[in-house]
């Protein structure tokens, strides 16, 4: 079976490259990345001389490129999107382009090759937010996308869906949780805080902290599109759930674990569009007989660890970016 990863040097789906070569040894696996700002072969780097691994550069609104990659592959898993929420605030547009009529270019021409599953990777921001007393997400939740980001992800989201009700395009779908874990771009809320303590600076915090999110490792998100991959029904959607936690939560445990003081907190201002809860029921998955192994608590301290044992990955990504400091600071959820 040959597989194409989408944006497989990203942080989510390098690390899933890396947690289904190790399960499926009998598989190869296509790595098809227009290596942006967020893709970072060196994610990879352990991977990279494995002969069932191959890497080709490629944007998938590019339909040469992308009909050329997906000629000889039979399971598409499409991770590739621009997720960044504050940079969608800032240049919407870039947003529609990759993630709408990228999604499209694949799925047009996953159609011409006939392949044997199109898994597209979402997100819960699709649904947009909930309150304190508000049920968790569903399946069959309105779509309310409240930012850029979030309706571009929507778009792609019923393009999906489209190809399955129209061309009969074997199509799954999930939607998850935030994630966390190694290789997680320091744009992001979790490895922003950590590297910005091990540097000696404060970590900015929207409001007081108290929007929740649901948190998920890595591996976990991993393990709920292999299953869905394997056992999964055609057209259909998975959400996947996390652990729920506030921002302040998160940001206190981070300095526990660092063994650092609370003056090391710089509250700010919300950002536009900011949603103040998001959470996933995620009974339908755990039909398929998916559950979460690995918990927050400790497995923010493992995460916690690899970024202090791993500067040669995150260093220069810091040392590149000045401008996150100066205008998306706040650019984590």
């Amino acid at each position: 079976m040959k597989i194409l990863v989408t944006g497989g040097a990203g942080f989510i789906g390098s690390n899933f490259i890396r947690y289904y070569l190790k399960n499926h040894p009998q598989d190869t696996v296509v790595n098809f990345d227009k290596l942006t700002y967020a893709g970072h072969l060196e994610s990879l780097r352990d991977v990279e001389q494995n002969p069932r691994y191959l890497f080709i550069k490629g944007d998938i609104t590019d339909p040469a490129a992308v009909d050329q990659a997906m000629s000889t592959v039979d399971i598409i898993v499409h991770f590739a999107a621009e997720s960044h929420v504050d940079r969608s605030v800032i240049d919407p547009l870039v947003f529609v382009k990759t993630n709408v009529l990228g999604t499209a270019t694949l799925l047009d021409a996953a159609l011409k090759h006939q392949v044997k599953r199109f898994h597209h990777i979402s997100t819960d921001e699709v649904y947009g937010d909930l309150q304190l007393n508000e049920s968790s997400f569903t399946e069959n939740s309105p779509y309310q996308p409240r930012t850029p980001y979030s309706a571009s992800k929507a778009g792609s989201d019923h393009l999906v869906r489209s190809f399955f009700e129209t061309y009969g395009l074997p199509v799954t779908i999930t939607n998850c949780a935030n994630n966390f874990g190694p290789y997680h771009d320091p744009e992001k809320l979790i490895p922003r805080f950590i590297t910005n303590l091990l540097l000696g600076q404060k970590v900015p915090l929207m409001g007081r902290g108290e929007n929740i999110r649901e948190w998920l490792y890595v591996e976990d998100h991993a393990r709920a599109i292999d299953l869905v991959l394997q056992k999964g029904k055609v057209g259909e959607t998975y959400l996947i759930n996390g652990e729920e936690k506030t921002n302040l939560e998160v940001t206190k445990k981070i300095l526990e674990i660092l063994r650092l003081n609370e003056t090391y907190i710089e509250y700010v201002d919300h950002r536009l569009g900011h949603d103040f809860r998001y959470a996933n029921d995620g009974s339908k998955i755990r039909k398929l007989g998916w559950r979460q192994k690995h918990n927050f608590d400790k497995w923010l301290e493992k995460t916690v660890q690899w970024f202090k044992e791993n500067e040669w990955w995150w260093g220069p990504l810091r040392k590149d970016r000045p401008i996150v400091d100066r205008v998306v600071q706040k650019s984590y959820i």
